[in-house]
C-alpha cells in the first residue's frame, strides 16, 4: 500500500515524490515529526519514561560502550534554569519534562579505574564523538517512543550555550556534558505544530558519488517550498532557505555561545587530543 500522498507533501511540498511499494505504519510514524512548542501542564509518567528510555537504550552504541546517559529534570525550578541556559527558551521551563542528553565518558574513566586498567583513549577526540553520536542516537529513538505514545518534543540544542552552568545544575562530573536538551510532553492543541518541510532528496542523496552541482535544482525548490511555509505559518525569516541558512554560519557570533564550547570541554575534563 502507497504512503499517504497529504504525509509526503507535508514533509516534501509539492515535489512529486511517491512511495508505491515501500509504506509501513512505522515510516508513516516517522513522517509525521514535528518539532512541539506549546506543551500541557499534565505530567509524563513515569510508566512513559520509563518507555522511552527503554528505546532509547535499544539504539546501537559504538561497540556496547554505552557512552550516554540521559537526565530527566521534572522540578520547575531546574527547567526554568535550564531555560535561562538555553537562551530563554520558554517551552523549555514550560514542558513538564525535560531530558537533557549527556555524552558520558565517566562512566567508562570509573569501569577503567575499578578494573586497574588505563583509559588514555578517553582523552582523544574521537571518544568525544563516540559519546556525542551514541547519545544521538539513544535520543532519536527516544522522539520516536515519546510521540508513538501521543507526546510531542522538541530538541534543545542551545544546552550547549552554557555546558559548565548546565554542567552545575545537574551535577555532572568532570568527562559528562550536555550534548543537548529535549522537551517532552502534551501537545497543546489549541497550539498545534506544524510538519516542516524537508529539502527533495536530490538534495541529501547521492548515488554513488558525491555532487555539489546536482544539488542546485533541489536546492531552488526548497528555497521556494520552505518561502511558502514561512509565510503560512506566519514566521519573521527574511530572504530564502539558503540565506537563512548562510546567516547562521556567518561566523562566531551567532553560534549562540557555543562558540567556546571547546574551552568548555577542557574545563568538564575532555581533553580531546
Amino acid at each position: 500500500m502507497p504512503l499517504d500522498p497529504q504525509r509526503l507533501r507535508a514533509r516534501y511540498g509539492d515535489l512529486g515524490l511517491s512511495l508505491q511499494a515501500a509504506s509501513s505504519p512505522l515510516i508513516e510514524h516517522l513522517l509525521d515529526h514535528r518539532s512541539v512548542r506549546a506543551y500541557l501542564p499534565d505530567p509524563v509518567g513515569d510508566d512513559e519514561l520509563a518507555a522511552i528510555v527503554a528505546a532509547a537504550q535499544s539504539a546501537a552504541s559504538s561497540s556496547n560502550l554505552q557512552a550516554w546517559s540521559v537526565v530527566a529534570v521534572r522540578d520547575p525550578a531546574t527547567r526554568a534554569a535550564l531555560a535561562e541556559c538555553a537562551g530563554g527558551q520558554a517551552h523549555v521551563k514550560d514542558a513538564p519534562l525535560q531530558l537533557v542528553w549527556l555524552a558520558d565518558l565517566a562512566r567508562l574513566r570509573h569501569l577503567a579505574e575499578t578494573t586497574s586498567r588505563p583509559a588514555e583513549a578517553l582523552e582523544y577526540t574521537e571518544m568525544f564523538l563516540v559519546g556525542v553520536i551514541d547519545a544521538a542516537l539513544a535520543a532519536q529513538n527516544a522522539v520516536a517512543a515519546a510521540e508513538s505514545l501521543g507526546l510531542g518534543t522538541v530538541y534543545i540544542g542551545g544546552m550547549r550555550n552554557q555546558p559548565e552552568k548546565v554542567a552545575e545544575l545537574l551535577a555532572l562530573p568532570p568527562g559528562v556534558v550536555a550534548v543537548f536538551g529535549m522537551c517532552v510532553g502534551r501537545p497543546d492543541p489549541a497550539q498545534p505544530a506544524a510538519v516542516k518541510p524537508r529539502p527533495p532528496q536530490s538534495v541529501v542523496l547521492h548515488h554513488e558519488k558525491y555532487s555539489l552541482e546536482a544539488q542546485a535544482p533541489g536546492i531552488e525548490a526548497y528555497n521556494a517550498t520552505m518561502a511558502r511555509f514561512y509565510e503560512e505559518q506566519q514566521m519573521n525569516v527574511h530572504g530564502t532557505w539558503a540565506v537563512h541558512s548562510a546567516k547562521r554560519i556567518a561566523g562566531p557570533q551567532t553560534l549562540s555561545g557555543r562558540d567556546r564550547l571547546v574551552e568548555a570541554l577542557h574545563n568538564r575534563g575532555f581533553k580531546l587530543k
